[in-house]
């Protein structure tokens, strides 16, 4: 096997919108690396059993998306710090067989996103996060890191975004809330974290949480605007932006951790945004 390619993949459920093949294609020419990476659609019921698979067959590593972050962070034999924290992972080492190393790169990804690219200033800013799933779970942590004045986490089931307040409560100033608790609050930073809008969909969101300095962003990403940046847009938001920076940066830790290499994102970013 050791003559064989070395083969990577983004797991998911839909998959087939991913970008995460072009993205990994420029970082390995970008590296001189000699690798294979491909999008996989898995039914629900059979990841861990294509993990396997994928594993046998000279797999080395794999992102994970929607909705298997918290099933790949139960099948990893070891996890790092962040990856533990989250309850959820999106990379896997794979090391042989059922040993596998699971990591989390989506926080990491959305705060160099935000600071470094968009040249977010996070300190003391009020932030709502809106979902409570595996993908918002990962990007906690980092953000409360940021020293925020506030992290408000919002969901339709309220007992998963009090569940993320018990969770993190420890790191910073975060509260939990459904659809309906918003409160008074002036929120300079949304985040939709849902993954509504790969259905098309909008979470119940009134159009008060909106002021003229509110910064939107989608950690989804499509080819046209999302349901959740046109609600932004239309109610005036400051700024509207989709995930496609936070895909490539999360993806460029993950290249990290993998291949012990350090790609350049911003000519990857551009390129992205030109398909």
């Amino acid at each position: 096997m050791s003559d064989k390619i070395d083969r990577y993949a983004v797991f998911g459920n839909p998959v087939e919108h991913s970008k995460s093949p072009f993205i990994h294609a420029c970082f390995a020419e970008q590296t001189g690396q000699q690798l294979e990476y491909t999008a996989e659609r898995v039914e629900a019921g059979d990841f861990e059993n294509a993990v396997a698979r994928f594993a046998e067959n000279n797999g080395k590593g794999l992102n994970i998306t929607v909705p298997f972050k918290q099933e790949a962070w139960r099948l990893a034999t070891r996890r790092s710090e962040r990856a533990e924290r989250a309850g959820a992972v999106n990379t896997l080492v794979i090391n042989g067989k059922n040993d596998y190393y699971g990591d989390n790169t989506d926080g990491i990804g959305l705060t160099r996103d935000l600071t470094n690219n968009q040249k977010l200033q996070l300190q003391d800013k009020n932030i709502l996060i809106v979902g409570a799933g595996g993908a918002v779970r990962g990007v906690i942590e980092p953000l409360l890191a940021t020293r925020p004045a506030s992290l408000t986490i919002a969901n339709r089931t309220r007992q998963k975004a009090l569940q993320l307040e018990h969770d993190f409560s420890d790191l910073g100033n975060v509260r939990g809330c459904g659809f309906d608790e918003f409160g008074s609050i002036d929120y300079d930073v949304i985040i939709n974290g849902t993954s509504a809008s790969l259905s098309g969909e909008l979470p119940a969101l009134p159009a008060t949480l909106i002021h003229e300095n509110t910064f939107c962003y989608d950690m989804m990403y499509a080819t046209e605007a999302t349901p959740f940046m046109r609600w932004a847009q239309l109610h005036g938001a400051k700024q509207v932006v989709d995930g496609k920076g936070m895909l490539v940066e999360q993806a460029a830790e993950s290249f990290r951790i993998w291949r012990s290499c350090e790609p350049e994102t911003a000519a990857v970013i551009e390129a992205l945004a030109r398909l």
